[in-house]
């Protein structure tokens, strides 16, 4: 299928069609359960590490609320895309309209951008506690997480807005979307003439992000190592709780930055199917937002002993409850 070509540039009200996934016939129910299963995996996952820490006030110190932060932005990507994703397999609706179309694209880029600078808060976060433990609570006031926290926000929505705003009169004379969601560059694809300015604009910001933030964390896990080969010389204990303590955000990170050399190294095979390119650029989307929340549960003790009290089944015999009706039971078998 390809675009359509217009004389004349398109006219609001504009809907796009996205091209999706080729889906074989009797295989959409399938895809459909296997996003519904994935989506719903990232909403309880999510759901009861944010539900844990907001509760447990055990848990309200600085790694966990940048954890919460780094969940509302995990629920943010997946909620852009999956949605739409099953509505794509269930029904095969491809079409959607420009402003939810640039809707979606901004939640995704506000999603990509908001992972590393929150991620580049919680490295700030972590070398502070193993490099300065006595000064932590000197240094990580409430007033300064919270400054982090808005500031890891705040620079990843400026640098989408103005992303966006580059290109919100570019004329387009397409309305075909080759991609399974709609993101910056494949809506400007539709452009009627070249948009250099936001090509070179979303290049840089991308490089200059990515590169701050990888410099940031580098920086973080040199001196950290530093202090805990220093001091685990004299205190073996040191190297396992920097190892507890840094673990699931290095994970996290790293397993963020895969996602996306994969969808980049993937779209520089020509060879490779269309339906494998798509699934490959999802992948930041589906894969880390699922495994994040399984990551903190299983390394962080704190979380995982908040998660055990507050959903864990407890047992019947041997509670208040149960001891109070076997008591009333007992009184009325001996009238």
């Amino acid at each position: 299928m390809e675009n359509i070509t217009m004389v004349t540039p398109l006219k609001q009200p504009i809907v796009f069609e996205l091209e999706g996934f080729y889906v074989p016939p009797g295989y959409g129910s399938l895809l459909f359960f296997l996003a519904l299963f994935n989506y719903v995996v990232v909403l309880l996952g999510n759901g009861v590490v944010l539900c844990v820490i907001v509760i447990d006030k055990n848990l309200h110190r600085p790694m966990f609320v940048l954890v919460c932060n780094l969940v509302v932005c995990d629920l943010l990507g997946a909620t852009a895309v999956l949605p739409r994703l099953m509505m794509h397999f269930l029904t095969g609706q491809k079409r959607i309209t420009y402003i939810l179309a640039i809707t979606q694209a901004f939640c995704v880029h506000t999603y990509g951008c908001a992972v590393q600078t929150i991620l580049g808060a919680m490295a700030y976060d972590r070398y502070i506690a193993v490099c300065q433990p006595l000064r932590y609570h000197a240094i990580m006031t409430s007033a300064r997480l919270y400054f982090c926290c808005a500031l890891a926000w705040f620079i990843a929505v400026l640098c989408i807005t103005v992303l966006f705003a580059l290109h919100m009169n570019t004329p387009l004379c397409g309305i075909i979307i080759r991609h399974v969601y709609c993101s910056n560059r494949s809506i400007l694809s539709l452009s009627c003439s070249p948009t250099p300015s936001n090509n070179i604009y979303g290049l840089s910001m991308t490089w200059t992000l990515s590169t701050g933030i990888f410099l940031i964390i580098a920086f973080s896990y040199i001196r950290i190592l530093h202090v805990s080969v220093k001091q685990g010389r004299s205190d073996s204990s040191v190297r396992s709780k920097a190892f507890h303590t840094c673990a699931p955000h290095l994970v996290v990170y790293l397993l963020f930055e895969i996602a996306s050399v994969i969808i980049i190294v993937g779209q520089r095979f020509p060879s490779v199917p269309q339906n494998i390119k798509k699934f490959f650029s999802i992948l930041v989307i589906i894969i880390p937002p699922a495994i994040n929340p399984i990551i903190y549960g299983l390394v962080s003790k704190e979380l995982r002993s908040g998660i055990t009290k507050h959903f864990a089944i407890q047992p019947l015999v041997g509670s208040p409850k149960a001891n109070w009706f076997l008591v009333k039971v007992q009184t009325k078998n001996d009238s």
